[in-house]
C-alpha cells in the first residue's frame, strides 16, 4: 500500500493541521453518527495505548441550546436515550453553577455530554503515519492532479493500481469539478486561541469542557498544553485559495473572536491572541459525508466532503472505507455521489 501526499502528512495546509478537534456524539436524530462517534471514541482511546501518546483527551462537552433555536438539540435527547449516552439536561439556573467559565445569556438549557472531549488531530496524524510506515506502508511525496475525464494523475502520469482512494480533504473540489462540483463548497474557517489570566486554571481541559455554541454559531476547547482557549466563528460566506491564499488569519476574524469571548467569556474579553490557524473545511449541501466510486471510473473510491465533522468518525471511517473499496459492502445511501439538498434542523446530522 503506498501513500501519496504532495507534503509532509501533517502539514499545515490540510484539513487536520490544527492542534485538536472535538469529539461529541450529539448529531441531532442521526443514529448512525452517534453509533459511529460512540465507538470511534473507544478506538482512539486504543490507538492512543498501542503507540502510547496521548491522543484523546476527555473533557466532555457543553452544547448551548439558545433561546428559541434548540430545535436540534431537542430530538438529539431522544436518541442518546434510545442508545445509551450518557448526558445531562442543565437548566438556566444551574448552568453558571456547573460551568462558571461561560456568560450564559439567551441560553435556554445546556447538553452536558460527560464522554466526550477532544482528539490531538496534528498528533494523531502524525502518530498514526508512522504506524502506517512500521507496519510496511510506503509514502511517495507527489502531485495528485486530474486529467478532463477526471483520472487522477501523479506527477502528471496516470495514477495505475487495482485501487484509488482519493481522500483529499478540500482539494476533492479542485480534482473533481464536473462530478463533485455541485456538491462541495470550500469554506474558510479560522481559528484563534486567546490566553487566559494568570495564574488561572479554571479554563483548563481538566475543569472546562469542549462546547458548541450552537445559536450564536461557534464552538471550541479549553487550554491544554498551555494552548490557551480555542474559538471558531462559522462564517459559511468565506472562501479560500487552498494554492495561493497565505494561511494567515486577518483581523475581521480575530475581532469576531474578540467579540465573542467578551460576549461568553467576560473574563478573556482582555486577553491577547496568543495562536491562531487558517482552516477550511469542504462542505455539502446535506452535511453527510462523500464515499462513493466516480461515475467513470470503477477503481477511484472518493473519500471526503468533511463538513467539518468528519475527523473524530477517522476509526470508523477508515474501515467502513476499506470495506467499500474491497467491495466487502456497498456504500450508504447518504454517501453517494449525487444531487443533495440542505436539511431541517430536526434531521441534520451537524446542527447546520
Amino acid at each position: 500500500m503506498t501513500l501519496v501526499d504532495r507534503w509532509e502528512p501533517g502539514h499545515s495546509r490540510a484539513s487536520s493541521s490544527d492542534y485538536n478537534r472535538i469529539l461529541r456524539a450529539i448529531h441531532g436524530s442521526d443514529e448512525m453518527y452517534t453509533r459511529w462517534v460512540r465507538e470511534a471514541r473507544l478506538r482512539w482511546m486504543e490507538l492512543e495505548q498501542e503507540l502510547n501518546t496521548e491522543l484523546y483527551i476527555e473533557c466532555g462537552a457543553l452544547i448551548l441550546a439558545e433561546e428559541g433555536h434548540s430545535t436540534w438539540e431537542e430530538v438529539t435527547m431522544p436518541t442518546f436515550d434510545k442508545l445509551g449516552v450518557p448526558y445531562v439536561r442543565v437548566g438556566p439556573d444551574e448552568l453558571p453553577v456547573r460551568f462558571p467559565q461561560f456568560d450564559f445569556r439567551k441560553v435556554a438549557f445546556g447538553l452536558w455530554e460527560p464522554e466526550a472531549g477532544m482528539v490531538l488531530a496534528h498528533r494523531a496524524v502524525t502518530e498514526t503515519f508512522k504506524q502506517f510506515l512500521r507496519e510496511g506502508g510506503q509514502f511517495r511525496r507527489g502531485r495528485v492532479t486530474t486529467d478532463e475525464t477526471e483520472t487522477p494523475l501523479l506527477d502528471g502520469k496516470p495514477l495505475s493500481a487495482d485501487l484509488v482512494v482519493m481522500s483529499c480533504g478540500s482539494w476533492l473540489a479542485y480534482l473533481f469539478r464536473q462530478t463533485l462540483g455541485p456538491m462541495l463548497k470550500v469554506i474558510r474557517q479560522d481559528i484563534v486561541y486567546t490566553s487566559t489570566p494568570d495564574g488561572d486554571r479554571s479554563f483548563d481541559a481538566d475543569q472546562m469542557p469542549c462546547f458548541v455554541d450552537h445559536g450564536y454559531g461557534a464552538y471550541g476547547v479549553p487550554s491544554v498544553y498551555g494552548w490557551g482557549v480555542k474559538a471558531a466563528i462559522a462564517w459559511h460566506a468565506t472562501d479560500i485559495d487552498l494554492d495561493d491564499e497565505d494561511r494567515v488569519v486577518d483581523q475581521s476574524a480575530i475581532a469576531r473572536s474578540r467579540q465573542y469571548w467578551a460576549y461568553r467569556f467576560p473574563r478573556l474579553a482582555n486577553e491577547i491572541v496568543i495562536d491562531q490557524k487558517a482552516c477550511h473545511i469542504s462542505m455539502t449541501p446535506d452535511t453527510h459525508f462523500i464515499i462513493d466510486f466516480h461515475p467513470r471510473h470503477s477503481n477511484v473510491l472518493i473519500v471526503g466532503g468533511c463538513s467539518g465533522h468528519l475527523f473524530k468518525h477517522g476509526p470508523m471511517l477508515g474501515d467502513y472505507v476499506a470495506g467499500v473499496g474491497l467491495q466487502e459492502w456497498g456504500t450508504a445511501p447518504r454517501f453517494k455521489i449525487g444531487p443533495r439538498t440542505s436539511m431541517p434542523m430536526s434531521e441534520s446530522p451537524s446542527g447546520r
